[in-house]
This record gives structure tokens, C-alpha cells and sequence, in this order.
């Protein structure tokens, strides 16, 4: 599938983003892709390093006549989301991701295909592979561990880099530059049940929830998209006023930064109740399905018999975590005062386990305003403590404050009029960015973000657009020939 891919134009970019595709690089399992990033260094004879978390820098001299323009540090992370169809036979830890081409848009098998931040990757080694490009001196910064608590930015010294202009290359819309971003703080719930044997005289069902959109959840969290850990709630809400539910187990989403796209929950209830259940199951589903005809059209909720299981929960926990997940919010909290169309605060409840006497909730709240981001993480925390659950803090990173008198912001500006005859548009976006954690070491470097159209992030569905490649490469090729003195 890749030959296919090989030969879209520029083949610079696509040649190095069939080659880092092909390397497994799951977040926390960067070793093989740190070990391939430092081999293509050293194999172009350029300046390679690992600095001790593992993010991995490279530097490159200026060309010919560029010798006294500013250094520019080029950074994209090298880890991907790992995300798969639940029919989708694929192993991340072992196999390169399978892309195809549909049209404009080059696309993966089943899987997340890691254009985000794949492509920034493969566009900066295509600069320091480039014999014929003319440029400033370069610095590439490839950090790891940006999908799962950006624990590369945070490790990284200060100190290390030269560059006065960072160019951070992970972005999703060509039409953009980005001057901020939100930062962002895991919360997560978790308490204990008691479990209790299964009565006799029952039956038992798996619910499944499946075939939404999902996608990234900063820069989708406005489209208003199915979350299935809340859909599977209100299956199980709705099915406890009427008749004796008790729940197994619940295993729904996977990462945090996932708007969750399938979840799956085992039940059981008296057998005399299992015609009546049944006939009120598939009126709720309808009515579910018709709220979410236009955003979700794919959704399918299941319904089948299983094997019964041995206990399930107590009465008290099932009440509290039905009702504490109902009332925990979900999606955009508040929009920004300051920039238009911009989210200010919002939270995905990415992940819900039950299971073995052991619940585990795991959101993702952001925020581009800290004191609202601590305030809508206190307002979870007080909702899951009231359902019995011990609630905690961890992974915070910070916001980065937009600065619109940047230098490198004018210099992106107006070469984007020259070169596509247009006004870009300056925004900020509600994803983690790791431009505000790398400003804390470096205060004094000029930074800026943009990218190629990828759509669907985070999700099976990703995919990048080949025409929006072929704007982002020679904007940034214009980019590095006008970088100043």
C-alpha cells in the first residue's frame, strides 16, 4: 500500500513518511522510532543527539548566502495515537501502519494513520535530507511523548536549543496559523464495590456501542460528536428506572485525548423482565439515534444474549456511579471571551472501566485559561466524590499565550498573501500544543504553529489531505527563505 503512497508529489515528504510509518511508535514505546530518528541523522553526517528522556535533536548548517539569517528550530513529535476499528485485526506494537490513497486524502486500513504529527516528522527530515533547498541553519527537535502527557516538552532542558524561531509543524488546517494553544490536566476517578453473587432465575445481556466518529478531543470537541461512555450511561440509566439492571462490568474508550468512539457494558436482570426490557431497549436506542442522526449517522447500539457472569455490583455503587457519570460534564464548558469561534474550556470522559470490584474514570479536561480549566476539574472532582470516588490531578501542562506581536507571526503573514493570494487566518486552538510547555525553558524563542489539512485525528478516520501537503510544503520552503537576519 505504501508504493502507492511513495509517489504522491512531493515525494520528499512522502518517501520519509512511508519510511516513519513503517516503524511501530506508540507513546511510551518510542525506542524504535528515537533509534531510527537518530540513525537518519547520523547517516547524513549531521549533529545528532538523544537528550536523557529520549527527545532526539538534530542540527544542519545554513546554506550558501542564509549563513547569517536566525537559526530555526523545526519541532514535531514523534509518537502517535493509537486507535483502531474493533473488527480491525492490527497489532501497533509490531506492524507499520497500511495507508492507502482514496482521492485527495491518503488514509489508513482500520487504524489512526499518524499524519498527526507523522507529517511535521517527515517534513523535517526531508529539510535536513535536501541538498537543493535553500535555508538558515536548522535545528530539528523531535520530542516524544506529546499524545500521552507531553512528558518530552517537560523533559527537555533548557539550554539545549540555539534556535531563535521555533516552527512547530502540528497543526490541521493549511488556511491557519496558530499563536496559542490550551493546556490541559487528567483527572480521574476511582473507587472500589463490593461485588455480589448473581441471582438465580436471571439472564444476561452485552450492550454495545459502537460506530461513532470519535476524533481528537480539543480540536473535535465542538462538533458536538457522540461520546460513547456517556451514550452507554444513558442506555444504563434509563434501563435501571424500569427494571432490576444490575451491571457486570463496563469497558468503554481507550485514551484520554479520544473523543471515545465504542463502549461495551454486560447486564443482567430478571428473566421475567427480559421481554418487556427488551421492547423498551430498542425504544430508547431509536430515540438516541434519532438526536444523533445528523452528527453520528453510523451509530449502532446492540443488544445480545451472553453467558451469564458469576457476580456483579452492589446496589449502592451502581447508583452512585450511574448518577455521577450523568451528571459529570461532557464536551465545551465555556467559549472564549477574547478570540472568536475559539473553545476556552471543555472535558472528554475518555476512559470507564468496571470491572473485579474496581471503578476507573479517566477524563481529559483543557483548558487556554488556567483558572477555568482548575475550575471545571473541581467541579468533576466534586461530582465523582459525591459518587463515592477518590478523585485526583496528574499530567498537567500549561497553556501557551498567544502573542500577536510575534515577529515570525508578521514574517508567516505576509508570505501566505504572497505566495496563495489570501489572508490566513490567526487563531488559537483548544489542543495541547507543546509550544507552551517548551516557552517555559526558552522564554526568549519566537514560536509559531501550523500544519497540512488532517482530518478525523485520533480516530480510524484520520486522513491528510495530498493538495494541502503540497500547499504546507511550499509555504514552508518560502518560510525558511525569508526568515531574517
Amino acid at each position: 500500500m505504501s508504493k502507492e503512497v511513495r509517489q504522491l508529489e512531493p515525494k520528499a515528504i512522502w518517501n520519509k513518511f512511508a519510511d516513519l510509518n513503517a516503524v511501530p511508535r506508540p507513546s511510551k514505546k518510542e525506542e524504535r522510532v528515537i533509534q531510527f530518528m537518530v540513525d537518519f541523522g547520523e547517516a547524513l553526517h549531521l549533529e545528532t543527539f538523544k537528550d536523557e528522556v529520549g527527545n532526539v535533536i538534530i542540527r544542519k548548517q545554513a546554506t550558501k548566502g542564509y549563513e547569517n539569517r536566525k537559526m530555526v528550530t523545526l519541532q514535531s513529535h514523534l509518537d502517535m495515537v493509537h486507535q483502531k476499528n474493533s473488527e480491525t485485526d492490527f497489532d501497533f506494537d509490531t506492524q507499520g501502519i497500511e495507508m492507502f490513497v482514496d482521492n485527495d486524502w491518503v488514509k489508513a486500513n482500520g487504524t489512526t494513520l499518524g499524519a498527526d504529527n507523522g507529517m511535521g516528522v517527515a517534513t523535517i527530515m526531508a529539510l535536513l535530507e535536501s541538498k537543493d533547498i535553500p535555508h538558515p541553519a536548522l535545528e530539528a527537535l523531535f520530542t516524544i511523548d506529546e499524545e500521552t502527557g507531553m512528558t518530552g516538552a517537560q523533559g527537555l532542558k533548557g539550554g539545549l536549543l540555539r534556535g531563535q524561531i521555533l516552527l512547530n509543524l502540528d497543526t490541521e488546517e493549511d488556511d491557519e496559523i496558530d499563536i496559542g494553544c490550551a493546556g490541559g490536566v487528567d483527572v480521574t476517578a476511582k473507587r472500589s464495590y463490593s461485588e455480589k453473587p448473581v441471582p438465580r432465575g436471571i439472564v444476561a445481556f452485552k450492550i454495545e456501542v459502537k460506530g461513532l466518529s470519535g476524533g481528537h478531543s480539543g480540536m473535535d470537541i465542538h462538533r458536538g460528536l457522540g461520546n460513547a461512555n456517556k451514550i452507554m450511561n444513558r442506555v444504563l440509566y434509563n434501563s435501571t428506572e424500569k427494571f432490576t439492571i444490575r451491571i457486570a462490568e463496563i469497558n468503554g474508550g481507550s485514551l484520554r485525548n479520544a473523543i471515545p468512539r465504542e463502549s461495551f457494558a454486560t447486564i443482567v436482570l430478571d428473566k421475567s423482565q427480559e421481554e418487556s426490557f427488551i421492547n423498551n431497549f430498542h425504544d430508547w436506542v431509536a430515540v438516541i439515534k434519532r438526536e444523533s442522526k445528523v452528527t453520528e449517522p453510523n451509530l449502532n447500539i446492540t443488544l445480545e444474549a451472553t453467558k451469564k457472569p458469576k457476580v456483579v455490583m452492589g446496589l449502592g455503587a451502581q447508583e452512585k456511579l450511574l448518577k455521577g457519570l450523568y451528571a459529570a460534564h461532557n464536551g465545551v464548558f465555556g467559549m472564549s471571551a477574547t478570540m472568536n469561534d475559539l473553545v476556552e474550556t471543555s472535558n472528554n470522559i475518555a476512559r470507564v472501566q468496571v470491572k473485579e470490584g474496581k471503578i476507573k474514570i479517566g477524563c481529559l479536561t483543557r483548558s487556554s485559561v488556567e483558572s477555568a480549566k482548575m475550575d471545571l476539574a473541581n467541579t468533576l472532582r466534586a461530582t465523582f466524590e459525591l459518587a463515592g470516588c477518590d478523585v485526583e490531578f496528574t499530567g498537567q501542562y500549561p497553556g501557551w499565550n498567544p502573542n500577536p506581536d510575534s515577529k515570525i507571526l508578521v514574517v508567516l503573514k505576509e508570505q501566505y498573501k504572497k505566495v496563495f493570494n489570501e489572508e490566513p487566518k490567526v487563531v488559537a486552538c483548544h489542543a495541547g500544543l507543546e509550544c507552551g510547555i517548551l516557552g517555559q525553558n526558552y522564554p526568549n524563542i519566537d514560536m509559531i504553529s501550523y500544519g497540512p489539512t488532517i482530518k478525523g485525528a485520533h480516530s480510524p478516520d484520520e486522513r491528510v489531505s495530498i493538495s494541502s501537503v503540497q500547499k504546507f510544503w511550499k509555504f514552508t520552503l518560502d518560510i525558511l527563505k525569508n526568515i531574517p537576519e
